[in-house]
Order: C-alpha cells, then structure tokens, then sequence
C-alpha cells in the first residue's frame, strides 16, 4: 500500500436486513484518503454517506469489504468471500460430475484438485479476515507495547540505582497505556447533531476527558490540562468546563464535540455533516476552525456533507454519492469544471448564487437513473476518465465522457 495513503477502502458493502427484504445502504464503495488532505464525501440525505463514515469507524460490522487504516486492516466483511465459495463449490461439482459422465477420469481428478486447492484459498482468506476484524487492536497494542519497551530498557541499562526508580515506574506506566491502546483511537467522529451526541448528565470536563480515561489515563491533573488546551483550541475557556452542554449554543456545543475528538491525538477525523444543524452564521466559524485545527494539529479529514458549496471550499478530492454508490470521484476544481456524470450536473445545478440575474437563468437539471442510463446490457464500472478523475459508466458512457474531456481540453 502507499506510504502516503492514510485511509483504503476496499469494496465495502453495508447491508440491513428490512422484514424478508435486505437494504443496501452502502454497495461495493471504495476509495482513499491521503494523509494531510480533505476528501469530501457528498450526496443527497440517504445515500449512504453517515453508514460509510460509521462503517468505517466501526460502529457497524461491515457486511463485506474491506477497510485498511495505516496499512492495517481495522475492518473486514466475509460475505462477498462466503458467496465465492459456494459459487465456486457448485461450479466445480457440477463441472467434475461432467466430467465423470463424459468418462474423462484424469480430468475429473484434477479438477477435483484444483476445487480443493480454490477452497481452500477463499477459506484462508475468510479465516483472516475475521482474524484481521476481530484482533486488529490487540494487534496494535502489542507493537506499541514493544515501541515502550525498546524506549526504556536501554534507558534503564544505561542509568543509575538512583534514577532507576523513577524511571522503572515511567516504563510500567507507559506500559499499561500502550496495552490499552487501540489503532482505532486514531480516528475519531464529529457528529451531525451537537445536543444528541453530547451526554445531559455529563460536564464539559467530563465529556472531552471521556476518551482519555477510557484509554486508561489515571493523572487527573494531565487530564484537566489536556481538556483546557483543548477547550482554548476549539475557542472555548477552561471556566465552560464546570458547565453541562444545555447551557450552550448549537455551534459552542459542536466546539465540545470537536474538542472531544482531537483530544484523543487522532490523525483521521470523520467529520459527519458537522455544519448541518447550524445557523449559517456559525457555519463558516465552524468550518474555519477544522480548518485552523488541520493545519496545527496535521489532521486528515473526511468530510461528510449535502452541500456542495461548502465542500468545494473545504476538500481537496470530492466523491459523489448516489443510492449507496460512489459515482463520480475527482479533484475538487476538476469536479466542477467538468462534472461528467448525470447526478453530479444535477447536483451542481441546484447550487443557488446570491446573484438575481443568473439565479433567473439558472436551469435545474433532473436526474432520473432510468432515463439517463441504460445498463440492460452493458452494466456499470467504476472508470478512470482522465487522470484521478473516476465515474461510475458503462462502455457506451466512458466512450461519451472521454470525448467530452477531450474536447473541453
């Protein structure tokens, strides 16, 4: 994997089941995120957007797929790999036993062998991914516990009987923390709504310090000069700590949220529609501080949002969402040059500008999936059309948009 990449997501299916019916909220979706950058993820309300960044941060198994952090996989679906293995099972026997009709023994016999040795690589794969899914985190532990122990025991070979008290006690103590570390704490969530992700019963203190104790942090003077660094970060100040989140503004409680989530040291952050539920004077001072907060602290954001102006200020990469699929995926002023796929254009077109002249000429376009598209026959992939600029089309579509990259370029 590439060293510059923070985030991969690899086929990723999240499915509910609903009565005898299921819903697929999120089909087949993959991307990445490199480290230092905003990749915005946008789409109308239902498309999927939340269930990917939860799916992602492990709020939900993942029904199949993939889901690689730092080059370790932190999340990983078997259903694709299960119904693999029973198409490959009854392919085969149904091949063998063709083969045994025909009196072709030899060949019966290797294909036999083949269709043993194909089982057992897709049970292989099954078993670790479900080892991947289940102990990803005690994996990281135990690196970060030999990370501590490389650290300190040339120290304390190296130092005198006097200091080695002291030192012995920082080593056991760093020690406890790193086996109680998650590779997980390293992503962290802002919620779209400020009031419903924040306990009532809880003080701000308690509140951002949560996740430290969780982590095992034990010194209650670390942890109050952490939770007041991070209350003057977000522009709040230590004496909010006493107070409950009823006592604030929408956008000071989504301060506290934030506050919380960066409090945890994370690289990743899932910013969930974050401005959403906010009065459009806040938005821009929320907005302009995870901007302040990605460049001091050297975050990685993936922001979830519906509006596009706001993304296009925000990200440096935009994929588009439609009915749990990604499909279009471009660079954020490319994307709005040359919006190649139908749902973008309409997207885009719904844009209002504080203009009355051009909001008078301004045509919506529509999109209906059964008129743009015809995928009776030739179904849809995810392409590359111009360089890091991707669409979901068929053959007859990539044909259309590589003439139409041509003659803009």
């Amino acid at each position: 994997m590439n060293n510059n990449i923070l985030l991969q997501v690899q086929n990723l299916c999240q499915y509910f089941k609903s009565g005898q019916s299921e819903l697929k909220a999120v089909d087949d979706v993959s991307f990445s995120v490199r480290k230092g950058e905003v990749f915005g993820l946008v789409g109308e309300s239902g498309c999927g957007k939340t269930t990917t960044g939860r799916s992602i941060i492990r709020l939900y198994n993942i029904t199949s797929g993939n889901v690689y952090f730092k080059g370790t996989r932190i999340a990983a679906g078997t259903r694709a790999l299960e119904e693999k293995l029973q198409k490959v099972k009854s392919d085969g026997h149904r091949k063998i036993a063709e083969l045994k009709r025909e009196g072709k023994t030899q060949e019966a016999e290797k294909a036999e062998k083949e269709l043993k040795a194909e089982e057992k690589n897709i049970l292989d794969a099954i078993a670790s991914a479900r080892s991947d899914d289940k102990h990803c985190n005690k994996k990281y532990a135990e690196q970060e516990m030999q990370k501590v122990r490389e650290h300190f025991e040339p120290l304390l070979a190296a130092c005198d009987k006097s200091a080695r008290e002291n030192l012995e006690k920082e080593y056991k103590e760093a020690l406890r923390l790193a086996k109680k570390d998650r590779i997980t704490n390293k992503i962290q969530m802002i919620f779209q709504d400020p009031i419903a992700s924040l306990n009532p019963r809880m003080t701000v203190r308690d509140i951002i310090a949560e996740g430290l104790i969780i982590k095992g942090v034990r010194d209650k003077k670390y942890i109050d000069e952490q939770v007041y660094k991070m209350l003057d970060l977000v522009g709040l100040s230590p004496e909010h700590s006493g107070r409950y989140p009823h006592e604030f503004s929408g956008g000071q409680r989504q301060r506290i949220g934030i506050a919380r989530a960066i409090i945890m040291q994370p690289e990743l952050i899932i910013a969930d529609e974050p401005i959403s539920a906010l009065d459009v004077s806040i938005q821009a001072q929320i907005i302009n501080l995870l901007n302040d907060l990605r460049r001091e602290l050297g975050l990685t954001v993936l922001f979830i949002a519906h509006d596009l102006s706001v993304v296009k200020y925000f990200s440096d990469r935009i994929a588009v969402m439609y009915f749990g699929k990604i499909v279009e995926l471009a660079d954020s002023d490319e994307l709005f040059r040359h919006p190649l796929h139908p749902y973008t254009r309409s997207l885009l077109s719904a844009i209002p500008l504080p203009d009355p002249v051009y909001e008078k000429k301004r045509k919506r376009i529509p999109y209906n999936p059964l008129l743009a598209h015809d995928y009776s026959t030739d179904l849809p992939s995810f392409r590359e059309v111009s360089k890091g600029h991707f669409v979901l089309c068929n053959d007859a579509e990539f044909a259309d948009y590589l003439g139409k990259i041509k003659d803009k370029s």
